[in-house]
């Protein structure tokens, strides 16, 4: 499966071989439109003249890191705490996975315990860990033993919740739907 979370081509492709750019992507997933955040990871690579590796983001100078984050157009909608958090999430990255994050879910003794290690990811709560799992186990097959149940009601099958259901334009304006009636039940309360 392809993954089309930026739905543009080259950004897709990228987060596809990536993992790290994955995880910044989800890492940036808040407070912009999906599209915005999956793609910043393909802005960042082609500002810096590569795909990204976590050692290199981790050693940037923070000030330039934020500067390039902020290049029109900018990353984020807050590109300088996000270019922060971008790059706490890369010295993560060496420090317990040789900057290497595919590591966080292949060597994952099951579902709860892959849950735990995105948790303790800089930037990522449970909810944001959850939907992160849901991706994996939905989408590139990474799927030790209780994800679904780990990942939550986003690892329900067909669910339409998150991102981990966004494979084409059609799921994300299904996702999007449910999105909007979660919040309309959640007013009504």
């Amino acid at each position: 499966m392809r993954i089309q979370l930026a739905q543009r081509t080259e950004a897709d492709e990228l987060l596809g071989r990536s993992p790290l750019a994955l995880l910044v992507g989800m890492l940036l997933d808040q407070q912009i439109p999906m599209e915005w955040a999956f793609t910043g990871p393909h802005t960042i690579s082609q500002r810096l003249g590569h795909d990204l590796t976590a050692e290199e983001i981790a050693s940037y100078d923070p000030e330039a890191f934020a500067a390039l984050l902020a290049e029109k157009p900018a990353v984020h909608r807050y590109p300088t705490s996000m270019a922060g958090r971008v790059q706490q999430l890369a010295v993560y990255l060496v420090e317990h996975y040789d900057g290497r994050p595919e590591r966080i879910w292949a060597d994952a003794a099951d579902g709860k315990d892959l849950l735990k290690r995105l948790q303790e990811l800089p930037g990522y709560g449970k909810q944001k860990a959850q939907i992160f799992l849901a991706l994996l186990g939905k989408q590139l097959g990474v799927q030790p033993s209780g994800w679904r149940e780990a990942a939550g009601l986003y690892g329900e099958e067909g669910s339409h919740r998150s991102v981990a259901d966004v494979v084409g334009p059609e799921s994300l304006d299904k996702v999007r739907a449910t999105k909007q009636e979660a919040k309309r039940a959640a007013k009504a309360k």
